[in-house]
């Protein structure tokens, strides 16, 4: 007997990737719900590869009662309508929007970071999935913390434009298109110009001058590693469509070697170590498309600091940043807690 999963969201990017993630890894489901907006209700949409299809249903009127999970992938203002009621209404919820993340009742997992923190769910009956860039970068990071102690952390993202939804993916192309042609390429999506270009700004702007981005970088991987470690982001938007990249440096309380970091990325879940110190011995993002690794390259050690390392950081931001990440959790939940299949 398999699971009744709802996702929320469906027509969206992440939605579409988290339908296609579970065909993929063939979650025990009876059945699905692909609800959205009403403007959608009625559209049939592929579950991935599969062959099958669902019906796209109206979340508005959709009753969560009798269902096991629901993957919510439509943003923090559909979340903070529906997520609680499908909560109460006994459907656990796995959220990729950062509304509940901080919430000391909400555990934020990343499966082969923080496994067990997903016990503590029952509280909210919600758990969070962290934002993408925060998601990736733990997953590098959690078993060399594991081995040396990480003090602190600076990273700087080339984030691509399909965290930013679809219509950011469409501005890009349409820029590129009218630069090539020498028509205006006219910002609407983003602040400024998006093609051939780099933004050093996502989300909001704080008071302190860091953007909510880079506030979510720092806040969500103390929740995740540790309260201790010291975390400096700078989140940058580049005009790639899919696959977030991160410089991170690391500064460490014990000593370790740039080869002993190679040896753990070696052998740690989730992570595929790709690191030739020759030309092309690296991946980019292009590279990591579709792929359900954080490949980790360039690892060197830094000799500023009495105990550092850099490194190379690359995933597909839809998959370990959003939809696959999601979909860990709800195989995580069935496994210690719903063993319904």
């Amino acid at each position: 007997m398999g699971y009744k999963v709802a996702v929320v969201g469906a027509t969206g990017n992440v939605g579409r990737e988290i339908l296609a993630i579970l065909a993929e890894r063939e979650f025990p489901f009876d059945e699905i719900a692909a609800l959205a907006s009403g403007r959608s209700a009625g559209e049939r949409i592929d579950i991935g590869d599969s062959g099958k299809e669902v019906k796209v249903r109206n979340l508005e009127h959709f009753d969560f009662e009798g269902w096991d999970i629901a993957l919510f992938a439509a943003g923090s203002e559909v979340s903070k309508k529906y997520a609680e009621k499908a909560a109460k209404a006994g459907c656990t919820v796995i959220d990729n929007s950062s509304l509940f993340r901080m919430d000391p009742d909400v555990p934020l997992i990343v499966p082969e970071v923080n496994a067990e923190a997903i016990d503590g769910y029952k509280a909210r009956n919600i758990i969070a999935n962290p934002n993408c860039s925060t998601a990736q970068m733990v997953v590098a990071l959690k078993p060399l913390h594991d081995a040396a102690t990480i003090k602190r952390v600076v990273v700087a993202t080339y984030q691509s434009v399909s965290g930013a939804g679809r219509a950011a993916m469409d501005e890009l192309f349409k820029q590129s298109r009218d630069i090539f042609v020498g028509d205006p390429a006219e910002p609407e999506q983003f602040t400024k110009q998006i093609a051939f270009n780099v933004i050093p700004h996502i989300d909001d702007f704080l008071e302190d001058g860091s953007t909510k981005e880079e506030w979510k970088m720092v806040a969500e991987t103390k929740k995740i590693l540790g309260s201790k470690i010291k975390v400096s982001a700078t989140c940058v938007r580049v005009p790639v469509f899919v696959g977030h990249s991160e410089a991170v440096n690391v500064e460490f309380a014990e000593e370790i070697s740039a080869k002993e970091a190679q040896k753990i990325l070696r052998e740690a879940p989730g992570v595929m170590l790709v690191d030739k110190r020759e030309d092309g011995g690296y991946v980019t993002p292009v590279e990591c498309v579709g792929d359900y690794a954080t490949f980790v390259s360039r690892v060197r050690e830094d000799p500023t600091v009495d105990s550092g390392l850099s490194l190379w950081c690359v995933s597909d931001n839809l998959r370990k940043g959003a939809a696959l990440n999601a979909v860990q959790i709800a195989e995580l939940l069935g496994r210690r807690h719903l063993q319904k299949a």
